[in-house]
């Protein structure tokens, strides 16, 4: 087995323990905490790819017994709290304070915005951002967005504005960017099916599990850190346009058989594997009915040291 493959396994193991464990209440984990650490994976990977050119055993155990150590170490680091304030933003009434949200601050939320039939734009943007949160599309609903917010410190805001070229923007964001990375987040998102959506998804470290089948969706963008993505496509536009960027990322993307798909991948120490795709050349893959298709998707990835993975349906 592949040396980068085995590292990206054991990080995987690593993110994945730590967002567990932050869900059933046993640890407080605060990513923030470790960011400056980064530069540590440079040196991970300017080793992985020193010993996987030269072959060598001895240095891919090596390789792997470093990344365990830097991840212990960042198992404990990241559980001591950051020594800073956090601004709260009133967004309603214009206010700032400073001082971290309390526990009795922590809430269940349901947010939604009604569907308007008779002034329906001509799309409708989704942004969601968010960090240490898991979201995730249940369904439909008869309003235009809805989401059920569970919360241990932080709190979220629906805000939407139409522009004068008639594009509504609805922009679901954790209330404060230093509150990002600071608990454990779950978002229930139901969408209405008539729009013609884009979604714009930004976040740090966590989850993203959308079944997009029944959506009209024009394009789907994601910027994400440590995070798991898995996302179901359908068929119901002739054009669909997937932009996924990453750092350290587990990404799954479902197509129907029936659309055509072109994948551009600049992966770097990535791995990939795309199901039922013609490679034509180092970056390019294709579908063997992309040209006669009637639907097309074009995905398009950019990641360091993440697993990307397409499947038909």
């Amino acid at each position: 087995m592949r040396l980068d493959r085995i590292m990206w396994g054991i990080v995987l193991l690593f993110v994945g323990g730590v967002l567990l464990l932050e869900n059933f209440n046993v640890i407080d984990f605060y990513w923030r905490s470790i960011w400056r650490f980064w530069p540590i994976f440079l040196i991970i990977a300017g080793v992985n790819i020193l010993f996987n050119k030269n072959k060598s055993q001895l240095g891919g155990m090596v390789s792997i017994a470093i990344l365990i150590v830097t991840l212990i170490l960042l198992f404990f680091k990241g559980q001591e709290q950051p020594d800073r304030r956090i601004t709260i933003i009133d967004e309603l009434e214009g206010r700032t304070s400073d001082g971290d949200l309390t526990e009795d601050q922590a809430n269940n939320q349901h947010l939604f915005l009604p569907y308007e039939a008779d002034s329906m734009t001509k799309r409708t943007v989704l942004k969601i951002s968010g960090g240490g949160t898991t979201f995730e599309l249940k369904g439909h609903t008869d309003s235009l967005i809805s989401a059920d917010v569970n919360t241990r410190r932080n709190a979220f805001i629906l805000v939407k504005n139409v522009s004068k070229d008639s594009v509504t923007t609805l922009d679901l964001k954790m209330r404060g960017k230093g509150n990002w990375n600071t608990g454990s987040n779950n978002v229930d998102l139901m969408l209405n099916t008539n729009p013609i959506w884009e979604v714009q998804m930004n976040m740090g470290a966590g989850e993203a599990n959308f079944d997009l089948s029944d959506y009209k969706v024009r394009e789907f963008n994601f910027d994400g850190g440590a995070a798991a993505l898995d996302v179901k496509l359908g068929a119901l536009l002739p054009i669909t346009d997937v932009n996924v960027k990453t750092g350290m990322a587990d990404v799954e993307i479902k197509i129907p058989t029936a659309s055509g798909c072109r994948i551009k991948a600049k992966t770097g120490l990535s791995s990939k594997e795309f199901t039922g795709f013609t490679k034509l050349d180092d970056n390019i893959y294709e579908t063997p009915n992309f040209k006669t298709s009637t639907n097309k998707i074009f995905i398009n990835f950019d990641g360091g040291l993440s697993s990307f993975e397409v499947n038909r349906y």
